[in-house]
């Protein structure tokens, strides 16, 4: 057992250079939350309900970390900060790195019957800050979601979501390849070049030329404000009371 905690705590300074030693890992309130989860999730299989979510409860207080009873989940889960919450069917794989306000979120079924409702993070998955995984959508091996993305249809493997709705973006292989990257999202280069605003004003500016102009060959009158623009008169100014 002291060799599985010394393996997790490892994996853990593996992904995070702040802790200078296990023992500051263990004040981690990742770390707390995911142990007293194991704890709750014995008494949920034991049918033990209530002290199941009594265990539970004490470790949102605690963590601000509210990991359902009945989710499932594998060796050297990261949680990284807190403000995370993780649904009853969900299951995570080995070794899924999670940062803060993360939700592993729930459908709500019509028919009123309980089932596979939550996400299912397969092993390596990488989860970015506020990222919102909804549904019964599966994210495959070694995937990363970006901050703030919103996850509503499964992921292949490594794929790298970001946006709302998420989307698939590309990335270059030596990226794809790292075996960890902090929350999801590479930093040195952009997922996907964004609009600038000075190309979104050319674009404007050309479809007004081009609007005047179409006006201008079908005599169709000015508006106000055009009128108004060029010669600095009111238009009701110019006609006789």
């Amino acid at each position: 057992m002291f060799e599985q905690l010394t393996a997790y705590l490892d994996s853990i300074r593996a992904r995070d250079p702040a802790p200078r030693s296990r023992w500051e890992i263990l004040l981690y309130p990742g770390v707390l939350a995911v142990g007293m989860h194991r704890v709750a999730h014995w008494l949920f299989e034991a049918e033990l309900y209530l002290p199941a979510r009594f265990v539970n409860h004490l470790s949102r207080w605690l963590t601000a970390i509210d990991i359902h009873p009945g989710a499932t989940i594998g060796r050297n889960l990261f949680i990284d900060h807190g403000f995370t919450v993780i649904g009853e069917t969900a299951i995570i794989g080995d070794d899924v790195t999670i940062y803060q306000c993360v939700t592993l979120g729930g459908t709500n079924p019509t028919n009123g019957i309980a089932g596979k409702r939550h996400p299912t993070l397969l092993d390596g998955a990488i989860v970015g800050s506020g990222a919102q995984i909804l549904g019964p959508v599966t994210v495959g091996k070694r995937a990363r979601i970006g901050a703030a993305a919103v996850v509503t249809e499964d992921v292949p493997d490594g794929a790298t979501m970001v946006g709302v709705k998420a989307r698939s973006t590309l990335v270059s292989a030596e990226t794809y390849q790292q075996k960890f990257v902090p929350y999801g999202t590479p930093c040195k280069d952009p997922c996907e070049p964004s609009p600038r605003l000075d190309d979104l004003e050319d674009q404007i500016a050309q479809l007004k030329a081009e609007l005047e102009r179409l006006r201008a060959f079908s005599g169709e009158p000015e508006p106000l404000t055009a009128r108004q623009d060029r010669d600095g008169t009111p238009d009701t100014a110019k006609g006789g009371a």
